[in-house]
C-alpha cells in the first residue's frame, strides 16, 4: 500500500503530493487552459460557440456525451452510493442508462436533429409554444447551476481529504479554470476537454478496482468479506433482493427500479437533459447524431468498474488503525468518532492504492471528472440562457455577434452563481440523494412533455404547458411533504415505511411523470389540436424521416444498438 491511513483527526490530510504528482496536476490545468485559448479563434459565430459548428464525428460526440455525465455524479457520488447501498447502485448505469441512451439514438435524435433546434427548450418552443419553452428553460437553468455546484463541492472535498486544501480555495480554482476555457472556446472547447478528461479518468481511476480485486483475491472473496463486515449478503445482489422494500439496503422495490428509474428518470435524463443532448446535437450529420448515444452506451456499461466497484471494495478493505472495520457516515453525521462520509470513499481508496506518480494521475483523473461536470453544466446553462431566456424574451433582435458575447458573459456569471450553490451540497447527507432529488424535480416531468410531444399528434400547446407545470409543481410539493410532513410522509410517497430517501426519489419521479402525462392528455382533449402541417418535422406520424445515409448493416445504428442491448441483458443475468 502506497500510503497509510491517518484517521486520528478530522482536519488532518491523508497524504502530501510528491513533486511528480504536483507536476502532473499542474500540467493538466495548463493543457485545458491552452485548449480554450487555441479554439477561441474558431468560435466566432453562435453556431460555433453553442453547437461546436455541428462538425463532431460520432466517436467524438459519443465520448463527450458520456464524459459530460462522468463528473462528481459518477465518481464521488456513486462510489459513495455503492458503499451505502451496495451493488444496487449499478442499476443507475445499466437499466438507468442503457435503454434510454439507445432510445435517444434510434427514436428521438431524428426529431432533435432535423428540426435544427439548438436546445431541448428550443424543441418545446416549436412543438408547444413559448410558454413551455420558458418554463423548461428556467427550470433547466436552475438545475444546471445547482448541478455545477455539486461538481465544485465534490472536487473541493477531494482536495480537502487528500491534500488538506481549503474547500473555498479549491472551489474557486476549479470554477475559474472552467469559466476561462468555456468562455473562450464554448462547446467546442468543452467537448475537446471532455474527451481528454474521459481518457484521464479511465487511466487514473482504473487502478483502484484492479489493485483492490488483487488484494481481495477476486470477486468471490470480495463478496464474502463484504458479507462478513456488514453482516448481510444483500450488498452484492443486483435483482434478487428487490422483492420487498425491507430486503435491500436501499429500501426499494423492483417497481421503483424498473418504472421510476429505468423508465422515467433515466429516459428523462438521457433524452431531455440538454447537458448531454447538446453534445449529440454537435454531430456533423444525422447518422453521426444517432450513432453517438449508441457509442456512448457501450462505454457507459463499463463505467461501474471504476465507480461502483471501488465503493464495494471499501466495504471490505477500509480499516481503522486498530484493525476494526471503518464505518463511513452521512455528510451531516461526520464527527470525531466517524471522521469520513460516504462521499469520501473514492479519495480514501485512491490514497490506499496509489504512490508517487500514480497518485498524481489518480487525483488528476478525479479533478478532470469534476471539471468535466462543471463545464458540461455551465456550457448548457450558457446556451439555454442565451437562446431560450435572453434571446426569446429579453432581446429578440440582437445580432449573432451580440449573442456570442452574451454566451461568454453568461458562462462567467453562471459559474459565479454555481460557487454559491456549491455550499448547499454540504448540508446533504449524500451527494446522490441530493442529485436524484433535483432530477425528479425537473427531468421527470420534462420527459413526459417531450415524449408526448414527439409521439402524440393530439397533444396541444396548452396541454404541453399545463402538463409540464403540473408535473414540476407536484414533484416539488411531494419533496416538501416528505421533508417536513413527519415520519410517515416518505412511506406514503415511496409506498413503504422501509423505503430510504433514494427510493422516495424514484417514486416521486414516477408520480410527477404520471401527473404530467395525465394533465397533458386531459387539457389536450379540451383544446384545439394543431394541423398536421404545423407538426411536420416534430412528431411521428406527421413527418417523413430523412435517410441517415447508412447503406450496409455495419453502418446502421439499429444493428449496433441491438448488440449493446444484448450485452446489457447478459450483464444483468450474470449479476442477478
Amino acid at each position: 500500500m502506497a500510503a497509510a491511513f491517518l484517521f486520528s483527526s478530522l482536519d488532518r490530510q491523508l497524504t502530501h503530493l510528491a513533486p511528480v504528482d504536483a507536476l502532473i496536476l499542474v500540467l493538466y490545468f495548463v493543457v485545458v487552459l491552452f485548449i480554450g485559448f487555441y479554439v477561441k479563434k474558431s468560435t466566432n459565430t453562435s453556431q460555433e460557440f453553442f453547437l461546436a459548428g455541428r462538425e463532431m464525428t460520432a466517436w467524438i460526440a459519443g465520448l463527450s456525451f458520456v464524459a459530460a455525465n462522468l463528473g462528481s455524479l459518477e465518481l464521488m457520488g456513486w462510489a459513495g452510493a455503492a458503499y451505502q447501498y451496495g451493488i444496487l447502485a449499478t442499476h443507475w448505469y445499466w437499466i438507468g442508462a442503457i435503454p434510454a441512451m439507445l432510445f435517444l439514438g434510434i427514436v428521438m435524435m431524428p426529431f432533435y436533429y432535423i428540426s435544427r433546434t439548438h436546445s431541448v427548450p428550443g424543441y418545446l418552443q416549436l412543438r408547444f409554444g413559448e410558454g413551455a419553452r420558458g418554463l423548461s428553460a428556467v427550470s433547466f437553468a436552475f438545475m444546471t447551476i445547482l448541478m455545477s455546484g455539486v461538481n465544485m463541492y465534490s472536487m473541493a472535498l477531494v482536495m480537502k481529504v487528500v491534500l488538506g486544501w481549503n474547500v473555498s480555495f479549491s472551489i474557486w480554482v476549479g470554477a475559474t479554470t472552467v469559466a476561462i476555457y468555456v468562455m473562450l472556446g464554448g462547446l467546442r472547447s468543452a467537448i475537446i476537454n471532455e474527451v481528454l478528461q474521459f481518457v484521464l479518468i479511465w487511466a487514473g481511476a482504473a487502478l483502484i478496482p484492479i489493485l483492490g480485486l488483487i488484494e481481495c483475491h477476486g470477486w468471490t472473496n470480495l463478496k464474502a468479506q463484504i458479507a462478513k463486515n456488514v453482516g448481510s449478503n444483500d450488498y452484492t445482489h443486483l435483482w434478487t433482493t428487490l422483492g420487498h422494500f425491507r430486503d435491500n439496503p436501499m429500501g426499494v422495490h423492483w417497481t421503483g427500479i424498473v418504472f421510476g428509474l429505468g423508465f422515467v428518470i433515466s429516459f428523462g435524463y438521457w433524452t431531455t437533459d440538454f447537458l448531454v443532448v447538446q453534445r449529440v446535437l454537435s454531430a456533423r450529420n444525422l447518422r453521426a447524431a444517432r450513432m453517438a448515444p449508441i457509442i456512448g452506451s457501450a462505454f457507459k456499461m463499463a463505467v461501474p468498474l471504476i465507480v461502483i466497484l471501488p465503493g464495494l471494495l471499501a466495504l471490505a478493505v477500509l480499516k481503522n488503525p486498530d484493525g476494526s472495520v471503518l464505518h463511513l457516515v452521512g455528510e451531516n453525521q461526520v464527527s470525531a468518532a466517524h471522521p469520513y462520509s460516504y462521499n469520501e470513499v473514492l479519495p480514501l481508496m485512491l490514497i490506499r492504492y496509489c504512490g508517487p506518480g500514480l497518485l498524481g494521475l489518480g487525483i488528476t483523473a478525479l479533478v478532470a471528472g469534476f471539471m468535466s461536470g462543471m463545464a458540461g453544466n455551465v456550457s448548457a446553462f450558457s446556451t439555454v440562457w442565451t437562446y431560450d431566456i435572453y434571446g426569446a424574451f429579453l432581446n429578440k433582435k440582437a445580432s449573432d455577434k451580440h449573442y456570442v458575447s452574451m454566451g461568454r458573459w453568461s458562462t462567467v456569471i453562471g459559474m459565479v452563481v454555481s460557487v454559491g450553490t456549491a455550499y448547499l451540497v454540504a448540508h446533504a447527507a449524500s451527494i446522490m440523494d441530493y442529485v436524484q432529488a433535483l432530477f425528479s424535480f425537473f427531468i421527470a416531468p420534462l420527459f413526459g412533455t417531450v415524449l408526448l410531444g414527439m409521439l402524440w399528434k393530439r397533444a396541444t400547446k396548452a396541454g404541453g404547458f399545463c402538463g409540464l407545470l403540473a408535473g414540476t409543481a407536484a414533484s416539488i410539493g411531494m419533496w416538501v411533504y416528505t421533508t417536513y410532513g413527519g415520519p410517515n410522509a416518505l412511506a406514503r410517497i415511496a409506498l413503504s415505511p422501509d423505503a430510504k430517501p433514494m427510493a422516495e426519489n424514484l417514486y416521486r419521479g414516477l408520480w410527477s411523470w404520471l401527473i404530467c402525462v395525465f394533465v397533458t392528455v386531459v387539457v389536450s382533449y379540451m383544446t384545439k389540436p394543431m394541423d398536421d402541417a404545423q407538426l411536420t418535422g416534430l412528431v411521428y406520424g406527421a413527418t417523413t424521416l430523412p435517410d441517415d445515409g447508412a447503406t450496409t448493416l455495419w453502418q446502421k445504428p439499429i444493428f449496433w444498438a441491438s448488440i449493446v442491448i444484448t450485452i446489457f441483458f447478459i450483464l444483468n443475468i450474470v449479476f442477478f
